[in-house]
């Protein structure tokens, strides 16, 4: 392989740098309670969803885990629609509210008599701006920045961003949004994005991320690419060559000689 020398270095941010599955299960689990009944009460017989979470007030975690699958294919599904160009852009808020909508009406928060709130949908539409950090991911951007410019560079949209950032509490010298490419990744016009902010040729920036699509995705641009192991994402196959591979992003510092 050949040495790197890169100049700046990019960063995915959902699932790369926060742990947006939890997020959105916090979410989901917030909406069922209200359609709990209260606790002297005893919930009217439903033989035709006992076995079935769809219209349960309350749910176990196989429950939220198939409302969060939901979730997630909506997502992947339409952007890669619009990546495709079968779908007019729209930004990623309006694309996690239609996920959100899809996840209330699966687990009978829109059914009035379940006493779901009016905004219930709103409210989890924002969870996915409402996601945790890994627990190394301050401290090792604080550390790669004390070397390196860092861009942020995510499918959320400018106002989602912006949120999830100061939720997060991440550290940026530039946050950019595939909202302004009017795409998604792995479109090669988001990894542009990131080009033009620095002013660098693509070999220069390196992308990290812990998903070998997204890496795949700048690879062809030009950019040299990192791999963050993380418990969710999607991870190398074999005949994937990128020129890091690290743990966390400790790991990743030492591999770039950051001290």
């Amino acid at each position: 392989m050949a040495e790197l020398t890169i100049d700046a270095v990019v960063f995915d941010v959902l699932g790369t740098l926060v742990d947006e599955p939890a997020g959105l299960r916090a979410g989901i689990r917030v909406l069922t309670p209200s359609a709990s009944p209260p606790p002297s009460a005893s919930p009217p017989p439903s033989p035709s969803t006992s076995t079935s979470t769809s219209a349960s007030p309350s749910l176990d975690d196989s429950g939220t885990e198939r409302l969060l699958l939901l979730w997630q294919r909506h997502i992947e599904r339409e952007q890669g629609r619009i990546v495709d160009g079968d779908r007019p852009y729209l930004p990623s808020d309006a694309l996690d509210r239609e996920a959100a909508e899809i996840v209330a009406r699966a687990a009978g928060a829109e059914d009035p008599a379940a006493g779901a709130t009016p905004d219930a949908v709103a409210s989890l539409a924002r969870a996915a701006r409402r996601l945790p950090p890994w627990p190394d991911t301050v401290a090792g951007l604080a550390r790669l920045a004390e070397r390196f410019p860092l861009i942020g560079l995510s499918n959320a949209s400018r106002t989602a961003l912006l949120e999830l950032n100061a939720h997060a509490g991440l550290r940026w010298h530039q946050a950019l949004s595939a909202e302004d490419a009017r795409t998604y990744k792995p479109d090669p016009e988001v990894y542009r994005l990131a080009v033009t902010v620095a002013g660098l040729p693509p070999e220069r920036l390196l992308m990290v991320a812990a998903h070998a699509w997204d890496l795949r995705g700048a690879q062809a641009l030009g950019l040299r690419t990192a791999y963050v192991a993380r418990p969710v994402g999607d991870p190398p196959t074999s005949s994937d060559r990128f020129d890091l591979y690290a743990e966390d992003l400790a790991d990743l510092a030492d591999q770039l000689g950051v001290s």
